[in-house]
């Protein structure tokens, strides 16, 4: 069988590709979901990690502590199977919930990390000049923030895509099991994981290509500013 045949049989033969596309954005949607709602937790989170309490900052050490250090794939199953198995709520969903746990153990650690590598110096400067602390952190921390975070939160975006390779375990079709079931139904392991593999390559470097428009775009702004 030739290479052209083969990829007929995984991605023609019987509408293989649209199963295919419906797997990729099971796997999209799980990853967008997560992420916004991973970015928000993890700053609340965050929140907690930097207050002076002990108590509070207790907390948030510890709840980085014990997601970072869990396999969201252990997560994963003891919530679907164990915490939310009686709860009536869709898989979809709660892979949903477990990953953006897991993301923002993460954003949440990455934040704290990129608050105090900002320059305070200016932050003090703008409130000797009468910026109040809202518009200090917004015009001056912040910025400095979220440059410093940047290349840190791609990371964790590509790895959350990877990170739902696993959702095939609480019985959801993603991309990862509609590259399995292809594979064992048309017995082309090989060819078809490659093609998965390739997908995945694709999906992180559409990331990396957002971001680095991002920067393009950033750097015209100053440029036109300047």
């Amino acid at each position: 069988m030739t290479l052209s045949e083969k990829l007929d049989k995984i991605l023609i033969q019987g509408g293989s590709w649209k199963t295919i596309l419906g797997g990729l954005w099971v796997t999209i949607q799980i990853s967008a979901l997560a992420l916004v709602l991973g970015t928000v937790l993890g700053a609340l989170i965050c929140l907690l990690r930097t207050r002076k309490n002990p108590i509070v900052r207790g907390i948030g050490s510890a709840y980085i502590a014990i997601l970072r250090g869990t396999p969201v794939l252990m997560l994963l199953l003891l919530l679907y199977y164990g915490v939310l198995a009686r709860a009536g709520i869709a898989p979809v969903m709660v892979a949903v919930f477990t990953f953006a746990l897991n993301v923002s153990a993460h954003v949440a650690e990455l934040l704290r990390s990129a608050l105090e590598a900002a320059d305070r110096g200016q932050a003090e400067a703008a409130r000797t000049l009468g910026f109040s602390a809202w518009d200090t952190f917004r015009l001056i921390t912040l910025p400095q923030v979220l440059r410093i975070a940047k290349p840190v939160y791609q990371s964790t975006i590509v790895n959350l895509i990877q990170w739902t390779s696993v959702v095939g375990y609480v019985t959801i079709t993603d991309l990862t099991r509609v590259i399995n079931n292809t594979a064992s139904r048309t017995m082309q392991p090989l060819l078809t994981i490659i093609i998965g593999m390739l997908i995945y390559l694709a999906l992180s470097y559409i990331v990396f290509g957002l971001f680095a428009l991002s920067d393009k775009i950033r750097m015209r702004k100053r440029g036109a500013a300047a």
